[in-house]
């Protein structure tokens, strides 16, 4: 663990070593099907390419989300209380959570992010809009078990907006939100976007922008591979796809070989077949209920959901039992 103090500001920097980065993609290579991990599409240049993606007219996530917090704000400021301490996980611009910084009296701010770059400049610009708040920032992948600096607020409250929880597998989800509920206290609070099932066609829009950011996102993987781990990886050999799977209530993103091929990776060599695909995200579509059921098996009480008038997204606001 290194901490990176600046003039306004400390990050404690939690992140992978360069080895657990090869083992896995070493291993999500092997696989059959292929596959690599979501949290290594952001790297910077991919943290910076799905900001762009939160902008797109087809991606109705994020403005949705950002309404229902502008619209049940009052509602989310009593139920969040006052003198608390932010955590939110995974930050990146942390545009979202000027909502609650605003107006909320907040104790202290911690953003967690994977991306150092994107952690120090939200942390950076944050910290000129709010001089007075305590912030500090973490790189970690939170999907591992962390501990946080002693921050003397009334209560922690995590923030976990862009219903990121629908990229864990089912069973990974329910392991995440229950070691999140053993690492904070009685009645701290969870407040937590989830995307909602609904037409398929609005959700595939989403994943298959016309400007095609979104395949840019996807295959800067194969970029990041080449770059970081010394593989030759022919990126315009890949094509981006993203689909509904109706039976798993699910988006999948894949990278599909437009030919076959092989590709050489340190000492070993992974073969192509031509139509062969990289799953690289999932993105799970919940039910309010079957949310909520997950999250009172996981140690978490529902206690308010918000909802936009199309029903397509949800903020849910939960406390540790």
């Amino acid at each position: 663990m290194r901490t990176i103090n600046q003039q306004h500001h400390n990050i404690t920097d939690l992140s992978l070593e360069p080895n657990d980065f090869l083992t896995d993609v070493l291993q999500g290579l092997s696989s059959n099907p292929k596959m690599l991990s979501a949290k290594y599409l952001y790297d910077e240049l991919g943290s910076k390419l799905f900001e762009k993606i939160t902008s797109l007219d087809e991606y109705y996530q994020t403005r949705t989300e950002i309404d229902i917090l502008h619209q049940s704000y009052s509602t989310i400021s009593t139920l969040i209380g006052e003198h608390v301490d932010l955590v939110e996980l995974g930050s990146g611009s942390s545009k979202k959570t000027h909502i609650l910084l605003d107006e909320q009296r907040v104790n202290s701010y911690i953003p967690i992010d994977i991306s150092t770059s994107m952690l120090t400049n939200t942390v950076d610009q944050l910290k000129e809009k709010y001089p007075s708040l305590t912030i500090h920032g973490m790189v970690a992948d939170y999907t591992k078990p962390f501990s946080l600096p002693a921050l003397g607020g009334n209560k922690k409250v995590t923030f976990f907006p862009g219903s990121t929880i629908g990229n864990f597998e089912p069973s990974e989800a329910a392991m995440f939100l229950k070691q999140l509920s053993q690492t904070f206290n009685k009645e701290d609070g969870l407040l937590i976007g989830v995307d909602l099932k609904k037409d398929q066609h609005i959700i595939e829009k989403a994943y298959n922008d016309e400007k095609g950011i979104t395949a840019a996102f996807n295959k800067n993987v194969l970029t990041r591979i080449n770059r970081e781990l010394q593989c030759d990886f022919k990126v315009e050999n890949f094509q981006h796809h993203a689909y509904y799977n109706t039976s798993k209530s699910r988006i999948e993103m894949h990278l599909i070989s437009t030919i076959d091929q092989t590709v050489q990776f340190q000492d070993q060599t992974f073969a192509f077949t031509k139509n062969e695909t990289i799953h690289t995200e999932n993105s799970y579509k919940y039910s309010i209920d079957s949310f909520q059921k997950l999250c009172l098996w996981c140690g978490f009480k529902p206690v308010e959901v918000f909802m936009d008038k199309n029903q397509w997204f949800s903020v849910h606001y939960l406390e540790v039992m």
